[in-house]
Formats: C-alpha cells, structure tokens, sequence
C-alpha cells in the first residue's frame, strides 16, 4: 500500500534531513576493509544492556542477539531461499530500471550446501562490489557496480557517548541509506527494508504464534509495529519490533503470500522490481508474517539523497544466571518498541553529533593506529549480549557468549578485573559493579564471592573466592573514587573494602601469617587453584595494599594505613629477593601442612585432584601476565610494586620466551586463538623444565592477557615490542579471517579484551584524580584523547618560549582542575577551575630544572 502524502512527506523529509544532501557524510573513519576483508566483518548495532543486531562486512545483518541471549548465525527468515532481513534498491533511469539487494558478493563458503548456497538471500541479484569503513560505532559499507547508476552506502550506528550510559543504551539500530546517483539522468529511486516477525524466537528457544504486523503512523515517522498476541508475555522471547522511516514517500507490506515453493518470494519481487512501490497483501494465518517498509525517492543527476530507516525493538524479559526471571533496565523507559523511536527520534540528531565528537576526537589523538583499534573497537563488547544492566540499574557480565548462550556466569572478578573501558568511559557503571561486588557479593569476614549469583537477593550464594579477583576488585575501587572523587561512594563501601583485604589474613587464608605474601590456596583466572607464592596474585596482593592504604588514610584510618604499607614492603622485598630468577618471577610451589585447615570457600574444585601432589601449577614458567598488578598499579597511579629494573627484564623476558612469529611449528594442547601465519604471545614458556601438567591454558594465545603485556611494555618505554604485540592481535581480527569486533577467550565478545584500552593510558601518561583535581600526561607534544568515566575530550601540548603550553578542551561533562602535571617534565599548580563541556584552558607548565 502506497502512502502518497505528497506535501506532507516532502515537509517532514525536508525537516528530518530525509531529503538533505550528504546527511551524515563526514563520519570518521579509522580502519578500511577492502574487498578480501569484508567476510567475516559483523559490527554490533545496539546500545549497553540491550543486545544487538550485527552490520556485516557486505552489508547483510546478521547474529540477531536482541532477544535476551547470544545467537551467533541467527538469521531469522522463512523458507528454503533463507530470506533474512535485508534492505533491497529500485533504481530507474530513463527507461532502464535494476533491482538489488544492499549487499556485496556472498562469501565463496556459503556456496555449498545440501541445497545449494547456504548464504542468506542468496537468490537476489547483489552489489558486484563492496568495501567497509569503520569508527566503531560507526560502520559504513560501500556497494557500487558498473550496471547501477546510484553509488550506494549503508551508515549504520548507535548512540555511544562516554559517561552517558543511559543514552548509550538505547534499543535502536540507526540506519542512513545514502544513494549518489552517478548517471547523467534523474533517478527514481527506493530502498526497501523487510523482515520476519520471529517474536518468541531467539535462535535456540521459543516458538512464535500469533505474531501480527501493523502499520502505523506517528509525528514525524512511520513504518510497522510487530507484535504477538500468542506468545507468553513472561517469556524472554516476547517483545515488540519497530521498522520506521522519517521519508515522507512510503508504501508497504504488512504481510506476503503465503510461503509455499518460491510464490512468496517471486510476488515479492515482481511487485518491488515493477516500480519500486508495495501494494500489501491480505493477512494470512502465518505464525511469522513478513513484513515490508519502502521508500521512494527521485535523485538529480550527480547529487545524493538519503533515506533514514531505524530499527527499534522491546524484549524485556531476562533470565541471564538467574533462577527467576528479571526486567531488562531499558524496557524501565519504554512501553514498547514504538515507544523507543518516538521518544529517541526528537533527539536522535544530538545524540549522532555527540557520538560523531566523542569517535572524532578519539580518532584525531596522535596515538598509533593499532592502539585506537584495539580500544575502540574492543568497546563494542558492552553493547553485546555479554553485558546486561536489570531494573534495578546494577551492572552485570557474562565473561563472553557462546553461540547460543552466556559463557562463564557471575560478572567474574578475575576476568573483569583485566579491562579498563568502562571505568574510563561509564565511571557509574564502573562504581555500580564495585558496589555489587563489596555490598552485595562480600561476606562479613571479607571473603568476596568472585561470581555473583542472580537475582540479587542471592549474590552472596556462590560461595567461592579468586586471590586476583579480590585484590583486583580493590584496586579497582581506587581507581574508582579516584576518578570520581566521590567520597561519599568510599565512605559506603571503605568498611568491606578494608574486610576483603583482611580476609586474606585469616587462618587458612592466602597470607595467613601476615607477612605480605600469599602464600596460600589461590584460585585465580585460570580456573585452578595455585598453590603458593606466584609473580600473578603475589603482585594483584601488593597493588590491593597500596590501594587500601591509600584509602585508609584518606579515611582517617591510620593506623590501617601503617599496617598495610609495613606488609606492602615487607612483601615486595621478598617478591624480588625470592621470586625473581634473574630473568622474570617464577612460582614457588608449596602444598598446605593440613588441607582441614584451608579457608573454605578457597577451593573451586576445577583445579587439582590431589592438594598433597598439585596439578596444574604454573611453576617455573614465564607467564604473560605475570605483572598484571603491576599494569593495574600504573592505570591507577600506585607506583612500582616491585623493583623497576626487575619489571623491565620481566617484560623483555616475555617477549625473548612467550613470542611466537608463527603457529607451524608449535604445539597447542588445548583451544587455538591463532592458526598459520598468525603472531602472538604464548600464555607461558618454559625454558627452564615444564611440571608435567601446567595450568590448562598455557599453550593458547588470548587477547586480554597478551594485551597486558603489551601495555606493561609500553609503560616501561619498550614501545617497539609492546606496539606489535598489539598489531598482532588486530592482523588476527582483519575481517578477513575474524570480525575486528569480537576478541574471544572463552566465548565472544570477552570481557578481558577491553584490557586494551589501557595502551591509550599507557602512551599519553593520563591520569586524572577527582579526589585532588590532579590531572597528568606525557610531555610529549601532539593531541591527546583523555576520559574519566563521567567528563572527555583532549589536550594539546606544544612548546613554547617559556615551557610547555597545554591546552585542555572539555566535550563533554565537566572536569575540576587545579593542578597539570606533565610527566618528567614539571607541573603548575593554580586556583581550582571548572571546565565545562565546550569550554578549554590554557596552562603553560614550566620545567622543573
């Protein structure tokens, strides 16, 4: 059915941009993907907590994650010509007319199957070409071909503003079809975007019935609302859908025949192939109609229009790891999935421009290509099925997804303990997380449950702790308050905080004689229990004293304060004295006097069978990560833990011991995250004797812990080896071979990845303190990202006559400010200012010397 609203379309195109010239041209661009790297491409579209829908490397969408769950390959589409949703174009010129699918060539593996090709759409005539741009979150996909006069490109984004959760977490894929016409003649034009009602669906569970479509229309917009009167309101596969347009000039499908041999497929495609325009078909009794959205458009030769889609969705059901069913933090601010685009449409253009500034800026700074790679695009994992906020706003994780499935329950301490996005990009839902872990998941004698059971009320259920999860999840709540300055969220939480640390005091527990160094039962992240003092908990240990005596003072706790800074030293003298081999800090294996007297909860029972004859123990191996407190310690500004000299050997050792140029040659017992060519740091070497059976992990490459390393280099000035480990990782992700937009460890989308984002911490030297309105960088010159959880934007340090002129520029938020510090080279100390969002300050910082 044709809506031919003709004044009233062409004013509200015209108002929403619908019409305009090159609407949102000028996108950054950070990585293009040429032809060979297009296959395995699948940028998530979709905000925090809300799941996505994926923008594949042709142009497809793909992995249709929206329903409360990972679903990898999930491609909801009826019939054996496996029509998934997709956008389709209508071009006329003269009196030649061509009809396409938006999507390049398929993959030469999905040629073959039992059928015929197993590709999606595979029986449309496609784009001989394509190309992908990307800014995560921007993705753009590029289609041209020499028998189409329109030169095509897909904009697909959604809303991601640091220290704006909320409105990064917005249902909603954004979709701007702009069409340049190439030809020397006028073109009429249509894009058409269709799909299946698959509501009470999800890729593994569900069953749909009684879906229905309905076409509607509102201020400013139109399109069809999908619905069910059939499926159960409670289940997680109910919800609603929204396709919708701003175009003025718009006909549909509210339904399709009836899905027997190819008749469904072939009367779409004669009616849309006719003249670009629907005409809608009767309701059929079908558990799944199809619906339709097209809009028109005519294009004078040599200009460009663009036509505006959104895609908008409602599941609010969630069970997660929970035993009882939870609503989804977002589903709190909509009714439905119509609600969601008329209440974002009004300030979606705002919302673009912030998004646009914050991947601007970012993308501007001076840093190394493959480090804002790593960074920004590993961000996509907040927005995937992995992460999940509920009513309630708490925070929640996966540490990845299987296919079909969360991986690893629990928002686990020692996975997440690794990354630093989100405590520099959303500082409140950072703080979220330590409040889950210190008010909700640690016991009164301080033992912090390293998974968190759901619902609430059973968070303290799992009963089990991690040595580095603990210690990682203090030093995490420094960082916190520190970035924040918010004493009120210490004075909350400072009395369990100072309980965890104490925990590993107590008889049987991992430093049961106090004297700095844990020597007990530790399981930690690699799903073992080690037994005694290892470079790995021993160093997450000294940074949580440092942490907790920093806080303590803070506090008016000094005499805790004394305590923890005595153990501290205490504890990094004999770490040095004992641990260090010359070369790196090997592990000292000793088994427990009496296994009775082992702090309960200290065991997982994923580890050995035997405590009196320990299996997989890291021994005298080099580990990757083995100075992750250390890297936590210099993210936080804590200082050196152990002896400098010996962190700088460490991290040489590790790339002398753990580098591998290639896999041909090396043998891996357990799961491969590089193959052939691939480059990569080994989880562990052993040039010294192997223990017969190591931890489970130590011939695998994995990107959160070769990250770390990586960022300890370039803390340490060994930028050379530091830069290409991380080149490494993302040559493993080139579209070609892996999606640049999803690192594995265990599951997709892991959590651990976003370790990353500390490489931009590391080369710029930031760190900010709420608590004394400190702020420092690098003195090097150039323009510098910088991000503390709530406020962002950038520095810019040049010389001058009289010293170093830094000029800071606030995006976004407000930053306090009374001291600059430029690292090595000197600082200036001034009245306290408040730099508000748009405004900048010039400070000139003259050398110390």
């Amino acid at each position: 059915m044709r809506i031919q609203g003709l004044l009233l379309g062409i004013a509200l195109g015209i108002l929403s941009g619908t019409l305009s010239r090159g609407q949102s041209e000028g996108w950054p661009v950070l990585r293009h993907y040429d032809e060979q790297h297009l296959d395995r491409i699948a940028l998530p579209l979709g905000g925090i907590g809300t799941g996505t829908v994926s923008l594949g490397g042709r142009g497809n969408l793909q992995d249709w994650e929206i329903m409360n769950r990972p679903a990898k390959g999930y491609d909801p589409g009826p019939g054996i010509q496996k029509t998934a949703p997709f956008f389709a174009l209508y071009v006329k010129t003269g009196e030649k007319k061509v009809t396409k699918i938006l999507e390049g060539p398929a993959p030469l593996f999905t040629y073959e199957g039992s059928s015929g090709a197993v590709a999606t759409n595979h029986g449309w005539p496609r784009f001989r070409h394509a190309s992908f741009d990307a800014a995560y979150p921007f993705g753009q996909v590029h289609l041209w071909d020499t028998a189409v006069p329109l030169r095509v490109t897909i904009r697909a984004f959604n809303p991601m503003i640091p220290g704006d959760p909320d409105n990064s977490g917005i249902p909603i894929a954004v979709f701007h079809i702009v069409l340049e016409n190439t030809s020397s003649e006028e073109a009429e034009a249509s894009v058409c975007y269709s799909m299946q009602n698959f509501i009470g669906e999800d890729g593994r569970f569900g069953m749909s019935v009684g879906n229905q479509n309905r076409f509607r229309e509102d201020t400013g917009f139109r399109g069809i609302f999908l619905y069910s009167k059939g499926v159960d309101p409670g289940a997680e596969q109910w919800g609603t859908l929204a396709m919708t347009t701003t175009a003025g000039d718009v006909s549909y499908r509210t339904h399709w025949k009836p899905w027997r041999w190819g008749t469904s497929l072939l009367d779409f495609w004669d009616d849309f192939s006719a003249d670009g325009r629907l005409e809608d078909r009767p309701p059929m009794m079908d558990k799944k109609p199809m619906a339709s959205l097209a809009a028109a458009v005519t294009i004078p030769p040599g200009e460009s229009r663009t036509l505006d889609f959104y895609l908008t969705w409602d599941f609010p059901n969630r069970k997660a790891w929970s035993d009882s069913m939870l609503l989804n933090y977002y589903s709190v601010k909509y009714e439905d999935a119509w609600d969601v685009i008329r209440k974002t449409l009004p300030v979606l253009p705002q919302l673009e421009k912030k998004t646009e500034r914050f991947v601007e800026t970012f993308c501007r700074s001076d840093l190394p290509e493959e480090v804002k790679e790593a960074a920004l695009f590993n961000t996509s994992t907040l927005r995937t099925q992995t992460c999940f906020r509920i009513s309630d706003g708490n925070f929640y994780a996966w540490e990845g997804c299987n296919d079909r499935s969360g991986c690893c329950f629990g928002s686990c301490t020692h996975v997440w303990n690794y990354e630093q996005a989100t405590g520099f990009l959303y500082g409140s839902l950072a703080r979220n997380r330590r409040k889950i872990e210190f008010g909700l998941a640690t016991e009164k004698n301080g033992m912090m449950n390293f998974r968190v059971k759901l619902p609430p009320g059973k968070s303290k259920e799992y009963g089990h702790a991690a040595a580095d999860g603990q210690m990682g999840a203090i030093i995490k709540m420094y960082r916190d308050w520190q970035l924040s300055g918010d004493d009120h969220f210490l004075k909350d939480l400072y009395s369990q905080v100072k309980n965890a640390l104490r925990f590993a005091w107590l008889p049987g527990s991992w430093d049961a004689d106090r004297d700095g160094v844990m020597e007990g039962v530790q399981h930690n992240t690699m799903d073992v229990e080690y037994f005694g003092p290892n470079p790995q908990m021993e160093i997450w240990y000294l940074g949580a004293l440092r942490a907790v005596e920093e806080m303590a003072r803070h506090t008016g706790d000094g005499a805790f304060a004394d305590t923890c800074h005595a153990l501290f030293l205490e504890g990094s003298r004999w770490t040095d004295e004992n641990l260090f081999n010359g070369e790196y800090y090997i592990h000292k294996i000793r088994v427990p006097a009496d296994s009775a007297k082992i702090e309960p909860g200290l065991i997982v029972g994923m580890g050995s069978r035997e405590i009196s004859r320990p299996e997989y123990q890291l021994g005298k191996g080099c580990l990757v990560d083995q100075l992750v407190g250390q890297y936590a310690a210099h993210v936080t500004g804590l200082g050196y833990l152990v002896d400098a000299g010996h962190v700088q050997k460490t991290l040489e050792s590790i790339m002398k011991y753990n580098y591998r140029q290639d896999e041909f040659d090396r043998f891996n017992c357990f799961r491969s995250y590089a193959m052939g060519h691939e480059a990569g740091l080994v989880m562990a070497s052993y040039p010294y004797g192997r223990p017969e059976n190591p931890f489970p992990y130590f011939t695998e490459m994995m990107t959160g812990f070769e990250y770390t390393a990586a960022v300890g280099m370039l803390y340490e000035g060994q930028e050379k080896n530091g830069l290409q480990c991380i080149r490494n990782i993302r040559n493993r992700y080139d579209g070609e071979k892996r999606s640049p937009f999803d690192e594995a460890e265990c599951g997709h989308h892991y959590g651990r990845a976003m370790a990353s984002w500390a490489a931009v911490l590391a080369l710029t030297g930031f760190h900010y303190s709420g608590v004394t309105k400190e702020m420092a960088f690098n003195s090097g010159e150039g323009t510098w990202f910088w991000s503390n959880g709530s406020a962002w934007g950038d520095i810019h340090i040049s010389s001058v006559a009289k010293g170093k002129k830094a000029v800071i520029r606030v995006m976004q938020g407000s930053l306090a400010l009374k001291k600059m510090i430029l690292n090595g080279y000197g600082a200036k100390t001034f009245r306290l200012k408040t730099i508000a969002a748009g405004d900048s300050l010039e400070i000139i910082v003259k050398p110390d010397n």
